[in-house]
């Protein structure tokens, strides 16, 4: 790969840090911009530093994972965030997803494995762990509620939607349909409203649940 992608590593343990930090060195593709050892911390390099992709653990002191994965998506929506935690809990697993995070990985995953998620959410692919996926492939087999769609998409919305499910920006969205980032912006908050959701990636989730999308979201 040519480009390089600046991850950001959040995780109170010192000793995981280094370790990340290490093997990521080894990987031409991929350079570390900084790093923090709480969540706070966190929020401020990641607002700051803009990364291609946020490395975040979940329990963490000062603010958690899922706080601050929920207050960075807040100010920077298109924030692509993987998980690195040892924690499968259903407590843990979607409220991290419900706030925004793009990929779940445990930390008894192989180092090839967290490579992998990182280029994957660099694409804007959802990359989760088994173990986490066939939790996510059984929420995705319930019915869809009526509720969740009382106020129906437009056409439009439609499209959106579909584009949010192949991991798409905002820019990219926009450029595909020839309209503005920020009418893009716009839609994106209509559909989270009519949907009521919380995230892009609940998004996406429900475009795969609802057959907006195929499981396989990147189209040849």
């Amino acid at each position: 790969m040519s480009e390089i992608i600046r991850v950001f590593v959040a995780d109170d343990q010192s000793i995981v840090r280094n370790g990340v930090l290490a093997l990521l060195a080894t990987k031409p593709d991929i350079t570390v911009i900084g790093e923090a050892a709480n969540g706070q911390e966190a929020v401020k390099g990641v607002l700051q530093w803009r990364p291609d992709v946020v490395l975040m653990d979940l329990v963490m002191p000062e603010m958690d994972g899922i706080a601050a994965i929920s207050v960075i998506i807040a100010q920077w929506p298109e924030a692509r965030i993987l998980v690195l935690t040892s924690f499968a809990t259903d407590d843990k697993v979607f409220p991290a997803i419900k706030a925004g995070a793009l990929g779940y990985l445990l930390k008894d995953s192989t180092p090839q494995d967290l490579v992998d998620a990182i280029r994957q959410v660099h694409c804007g692919e959802v990359s989760l762990h088994p173990t986490i996926a066939r939790k996510v492939l059984r929420e995705l087999a319930q019915p869809v509620g009526q509720s969740q769609a009382v106020d129906p998409l437009t056409e439009r919305e439609l499209e959106v939607i579909k584009l949010i499910a192949r991991g798409m920006s905002n820019d990219e969205i926009a450029a595909i349909l020839v309209i503005s980032a920020a009418t893009v912006r716009n839609h994106v908050s209509n559909i989270l409203s009519k949907l009521h959701l919380a995230s892009r990636t609940q998004a996406a989730l429900y475009a795969l649940r609802s057959g907006l999308a195929p499981l396989n979201n990147r189209e040849a």
